[in-house]
């Protein structure tokens, strides 16, 4: 006996958590039993007592719940409370028909209680009673609960837009944190939930009322025939013992309804504050002692008069004047409190009116910002799955290690003047790209050489410009398979971020940046620093150095050799073009490696000798070596390069235009917006062990 116990222990220690969610499914399924199987009339008494004591509760805990939505599990809860009402109704219903003719306490002693004491020997007078009950509980409460449940569902789902929109704004303005944001929004989607729910469960109240009419009808008449043809009964003694044991039966039904019924008017009629009823009550109904004031007059007027009640009405003009006298002394003393405190707050300002304005009032400019609608925050919320965080802080980390310093954090915030799915990209304060993307979709981009259409939404890459289509996740397989590249939402962003970063690098390296990398270097080589700045140069022009390698395309991850270039060339010029030339010479092999990878023969486009004669002599005679190119000239050139870079693509090469120092720095400039892509090197710039093919020659 001693093993099977603890093998029953060990059973239910092993399965815990199993068993601690069949109390609920059991319940339900006992009531559902109660429809088919017979009911002994004890079981019946602890039944309908169970009932009216969870009625009593659900009603207590609606009237002291601060808000609705403290009470989310009522619509629920009545639910299973009118399915069990339901169900001892028909279990009393059979009990009654079966067994009424032997007497009123057949059913068990809590119907014929109830029945004996409404009734009180006059049988009218029951059933007007229990009638008057099932009027006010179907055609007052019941009927009312209904409609305003239906007016506030509906009227609570179309407010949700505007109820979002004010949480966005008030987030714009800095008036509530991201977490409560975030604790609003969820409030607003469970109130409505809540009250949709509502609607649906005042029409369980409504029902439950309408069976009661109908189970009275069909005990009674059942209850007669049943008695008189079946059991031999007079029509006196089936009229008393059938009436009371239906009256009884209804009441123990009727009440515990009408306590659900009120129930659901109060937690549907309550005003969606912080607050319980008391103090609600209280509040709103007692806070003015004017009213209570004029009421307690007109009572004593009503209790003077000859005829009336003097007692009563004097009674309760002495308890509501004492309440109005109590209420003016409490507002008295908390308007002198509120002039104490408002003397304080005129105090408060007028020492901040004499304060002037600082620095902490100016608000700087994010240097890289990146700006959602409102529906792309769930990207950038980690709480609801977003992704974008994660991918932004790889993209950042990536091109850090590139780029060679610290990219800055990127700032994200909603924006409610941008569309519900658009995004906008800016470095300091700058907007330097925006898009549209569909955060339920993928994006289907075309590399260039696909085999077959897709369904969907035709788009354009938002990095590359590329021909792409939004199609369904589950239309990703089917994409890849076609030659498409399939990308999501957060994916999306975070490239078109990178490029746009990485295209514009030279904008986030400033002093800062270049005061860090000057700090890295000197904990290895101090001696350099040290000789560097401020002896040869100054922060600022080494940083505009660094920009114009950035600019370039040129990482400066290898700043030990920077340093070294500038130390040496510096104390010559200080003219930031050349320390910038001299940098890329010393950076070749870098710079060839980004171009060309790690090819051991470098593809090269140059210049005729004729046209870059002519382009030497056009700067020579404008006197600048950074001048233009005549607009005639450069039309053609560009067409040429333009053409000789896409050949070079479509072969799978690198496209590298070699010309002289001299006019390196020109044409670099001339590409680098109308052909992305083209590296432009001097002849210095290609090492010595680097073998050189010319695969173009533009001007011949």
């Amino acid at each position: 006996m001693q093993q099977q116990f603890g093998a029953l222990n060990t059973f239910f220690q092993n399965n815990k958590q199993h068993v601690k969610g069949v109390g609920t499914p059991l319940f339900v399924l006992a009531v559902l039993a109660m429809v088919i199987l017979p009911m002994p009339p004890m079981l019946l008494d602890t039944l309908f007592s169970f009932n009216i004591t969870l009625s009593m509760v659900v009603l207590l805990v609606a009237v002291y719940t601060r808000r609705p939505l403290d009470f989310a599990a009522f619509p629920t809860i009545l639910l299973i409370a009118t399915l069990l009402r339901l169900s001892l109704n028909i279990a009393s219903t059979r009990v009654v028909l079966l067994n009424g003719h032997e007497g009123p306490d057949a059913a068990g002693s809590v119907i014929e209680s109830f029945g004996s004491v409404v009734i009180g020997g006059n049988y009218t007078v029951g059933l007007v009673v229990f009638a008057i009950l099932i009027i006010i509980n179907f055609v007052v409460i019941t009927k009312g609960a209904g409609r305003i449940s239906e007016v506030t569902a509906r009227f609570t789902l179309d407010a949700m837009p505007g109820k979002q929109m004010a949480i966005d704004a008030d987030l714009n303005s800095g008036l509530i944190s991201q977490e409560e944001a975030k604790t609003r929004r969820s409030d607003v989607t469970r109130e409505a939930d809540f009250y949709g729910s509502m609607d649906g469960a005042s029409k369980f109240v409504k029902g439950d009322a309408v069976a009661g009419i109908l189970i009275l009808l069909i005990n009674l008449i059942g209850g007669f025939l049943i008695g008189m043809v079946q059991h031999g009964l007079s029509f006196g003694n089936a009229v008393e013992v059938y009436t009371l044991l239906t009256i009884g039966d209804g009441l123990v039904a009727q009440i515990p309804s009408l306590l659900l019924s009120v129930a659901t008017a109060i937690v549907i009629t309550r005003e969606n504050a912080d607050k319980d009823m008391s103090e609600q009550v209280n509040l709103q109904l007692m806070s003015n002692p004017r009213v209570l004031t004029i009421v307690a007059g007109i009572l004593f007027l009503m209790g003077i008069v000859p005829g009336m009640p003097h007692f009563a009405f004097l009674t309760m003009a002495a308890l509501i004047g004492g309440m109005a006298y109590l209420r003016a002394r409490t507002m008295k003393d908390e308007v002198a409190g509120e002039l104490v405190e408002q003397e304080r707050a005129v105090t408060e300002s007028k020492t901040h009116e004499q304060k002037e304005i600082g620095w902490d009032d100016v608000h700087q400019v994010d240097t890289i910002g990146l700006e959602v609608g409102y529906r792309l925050i769930p990207m950038v919320d980690k709480s609801q799955g977003g992704e974008l965080l994660a991918r932004i802080k790889g993209v950042r980390k990536k091109l850090s290690q590139e780029l060679g310093f610290l990219v800055p954090a990127v700032h994200i915030r909603d924006n409610l003047d941008l569309g519900p799915n658009h995004y906008r990209i800016t470095l300091m304060g700058v907007t330097f790209g925006e898009a549209e993307i569909r955060p339920e979709w993928e994006l289907a981009i075309n590399p260039g050489q696909v085999f077959g259409e897709l369904k969907g939404e035709k788009t354009k890459d938002p990095a590359f410009g590329l021909e792409a289509t939004w199609i369904r996740a589950e239309e990703r397989e089917h994409a890849q398979t076609l030659g498409y590249t399939v990308v999501d939402a957060a994916t999306v962003i975070a490239t078109h971020l990178s490029q746009i970063l990485t295209n514009n690098s030279s904008h986030l390296m400033g002093h800062e940046e270049g005061q860090q990398l000057l700090d890295m270097l000197a904990k290895q080589h101090p001696k350099l620093v040290e000789g560097l700045v401020p002896d040869v140069m100054t922060l600022g022009n080494v940083v505009k150095v660094l920009q114009n390698l950035l600019d370039e395309g040129v990482p400066v991850r290898d700043f030990r050799t920077i340093a070294q270039t500038l130390v040496e060339y510096g104390g010559k010029s200080q003219d930031t073009d050349v320390l910038t030339a001299a940098s890329r010479i010393a950076l070749r092999r870098l710079i060839v490696q980004e171009a060309a990878g790690g090819m051991e023969e470098l593809p090269v486009i140059t210049l005729a000798p004729e046209l870059e004669q002519m382009l030497h002599q056009s700067m020579q005679a404008a006197g600048n070596e950074s001048a233009g190119i005549e607009p005639g000239m450069a039309e053609k050139i560009q067409q040429s390069l333009h053409d000789a870079h896409q050949h070079q693509e479509m072969n799978g090469q690198p496209s590298v235009l070699l010309t002289s120092g001299v006019l390196r720095t020109t044409l670099s400039r001339f590409v680098r917006n109308t052909i992305p892509g083209m590296h432009v090197l001097s002849y210095q710039e290609v090492p010595d062990d680097k073998q050189i093919r010319i695969v173009s020659s533009i001007g011949q």
